[in-house]
């Protein structure tokens, strides 16, 4: 399915493309509204699920953007951006469904939030092994408790840590993801000492799997 838009005319910048074919579905729905062309679309950023956004789409009066806002056009439409999502939203594309079965709008967003968080002042002290065992405990772990899971760490080699994601983390889809975009990025930024992080989880394993070096 294409996502280009770069044959509808834009004005300022864009920080949610919009599909030619998602541009005729919400063209058509604003044009139920009682002053479609005073009607802008309007998207928010109104929390996390996961390692995605959550997003409120709503249809507004674009006399009520103000300095609050980032407002542009691409073709008919006006889109009115909260300036606390700017920033969230940059890049993303709203399109329709890849599956043809199913209805509605999707938004595609190369950015990710953090799924561990913020990780806050905390003071790591001792060699890497013993850094990596502190932020596990200290900050990682507890945040990832809420989904019921645990991180472990393997072993240290060199500049290279393993760890083992273990509990509802284990088997489940979007653990590879949340070590690569938390787990890993939190070790790389608070322990300038290790360089890599492997994961040494078997995700194809049942309720108890187990790491073999």
């Amino acid at each position: 399915m294409t996502t280009d838009t770069d044959a509808l005319e834009t004005t300022g910048e864009v920080l949610l493309d919009v599909t030619p074919a998602a541009m005729s579905t919400v063209l058509g729905i604003r044009a139920q509204e009682e002053d479609p062309e005073g009607t802008a679309l309007r998207v928010e950023v109104i929390g996390v699920s996961g390692v995605e956004y959550k997003y409120d789409l709503s249809f507004d009066d674009l006399a009520k953007a103000d300095d609050s806002y980032r407002v542009y056009t691409i073709g008919e439409l006006s889109v009115m951006v909260p300036e606390t999502s700017a920033e969230m939203m940059r890049g993303a594309t709203l399109d329709l469904p890849s599956n043809p079965m199913q209805e509605g709008l999707v938004i595609r967003n190369p950015n990710r939030p953090d799924p561990l968080g913020d990780m806050g002042d905390i003071e790591l002290v001792g060699e890497p092994a013993e850094k990596v065992q502190q932020l596990l405990e200290q900050k990682i772990n507890p945040a990832l408790a809420s989904h019921g899971g645990f991180a472990e760490l393997v072993k240290v080699e060199g500049e290279t840590a393993h760890v083992l994601m273990g509990g509802g983390c284990q088997g489940c889809s979007m653990s590879a993801v949340t070590l690569a975009e938390g787990i890993k990025s939190s070790i790389l930024a608070m322990i300038p000492e290790i360089t890599e992080v492997i994961d040494a989880t078997n995700h194809e394993a049942g309720e108890n799997p187990f790491f073999t070096d």
